[in-house]
């Protein structure tokens, strides 16, 4: 009986299982994005999230702890050049500083339309979050409809708690005849008689 343990077996034993959220992971922080199955992601996905909330500590003893997890290892460029930087060093120096100021979910997952060949087995794409499109966030491209719609509503809350309600008096507005009449009050003797002189003339 499996009492409290917990995530999927994915056919392996636990040291292969160990060995494979290890070696995901690396390959996620050398690169920024891994594609792979949906069960392996949604696998390694929190184990890729935990690594970073401690590396976020910044401290000796988070180093010690990541590496005692995740072990280190060197990383290639393109050319198969081993470089300074080792998956460590990248974590603690360019991911985790990343990401200083947000909360959990660093990653995603993204289904991709192609099958895997062979089994035809659903692919995904677990990458790293860009934080700087984030943040960009509630009103950017990025940002979803319901959040820009209550940003919206927010806004425009505000304008009208700090607008206050000013009260307009409307002046009856003057019929045709009442107009008409003003006019003929306001025009002068003369010309009143001149324009009779002329109807009558006609």
């Amino acid at each position: 009986m499996r009492h409290c343990v917990a995530g999927k077996k994915l056919n392996r034993t636990s040291s292969h299982r160990k060995a494979m959220r290890r070696n995901m992971a690396a390959s996620l922080f050398e690169h920024g994005a891994i594609r792979t199955t949906e069960a392996k992601a949604k696998d390694v996905k929190p184990f890729v999230e935990r690594l970073i909330t401690i590396a976020r500590k910044g401290t000796l003893h988070a180093r010690r702890e990541v590496i005692s997890i995740l072990g280190d290892r060197n990383i290639a460029d393109a050319d198969g050049a081993i470089q300074e930087k080792t998956v460590i060093t990248k974590l603690f120096d360019d991911i985790a500083p990343r990401y200083a100021d947000r909360p959990g979910g660093y990653t995603r997952i993204i289904r991709l339309s192609e099958r895997r060949i062979g089994d035809s087995g659903i692919q995904v794409l677990l990458q790293l979050i860009d934080e700087s499109q984030t943040d960009a966030g509630e009103s950017g491209a990025a940002a979803s409809r319901r959040k820009k719609r209550a940003s919206m509503r927010r806004q425009a809350a505000a304008s009208v708690q700090e607008k206050p309600a000013s009260v307009i008096v409307s002046q009856p507005e003057e019929t045709a005849d009442e107009a008409g009449e003003a006019e003929a009050g306001e025009a002068p003797a003369g010309e009143e008689g001149t324009d009779s002189q002329q109807e009558k003339s006609q």
